[in-house]
């Protein structure tokens, strides 16, 4: 049976081979029932998280995963896509300011990352 970090690292992974930055996971889990994991990440232009929402969405599609929802795609200021137990927000680093999710969500574990090559290590920060 796979784990909860095993069957999230696809996510986290597709996030993370595009450069996006200040990579932020939230384990949701027990605190709503709407999801499981919250990634949150930045890039430095409009364009930039397009491009990442795109590159998230044909790589687990490759995986057979798609998704229940998408937004945002053509503005570029804020991609959301909705995995049902993980929902990914991709931000222009401005209005993920503004809308400081990881502040309404305070309350949430950390999950921390390991991104060297060949390393899929998940763990909680607190």
């Amino acid at each position: 049976m796979e784990t909860f970090e095993q069957s999230v690292l696809p996510y986290i992974q597709s996030v993370t081979a595009k450069k996006a930055e200040n990579v932020v996971l939230l384990d949701l889990r027990g605190l709503t029932s709407y999801t499981d994991l919250l990634i949150i990440a930045s890039a430095h232009s409009m364009r930039q998280v397009s491009a990442i929402g795109e590159h998230v969405r044909r790589e687990l599609r490759k995986r057979l995963i798609k998704p229940l929802g998408v937004e945002g795609l053509r503005e570029g200021e804020w991609v959301l896509l909705d995995y049902g137990h993980v929902i990914i927000h991709i931000f222009y680093e401005d209005v993920r300011k503004f809308f400081d999710l990881e502040g309404f969500w305070r309350d949430a574990k950390r999950l921390e990352f390991n991104e060297e090559p060949g390393s899929q290590a998940i763990r909680s920060t607190r």
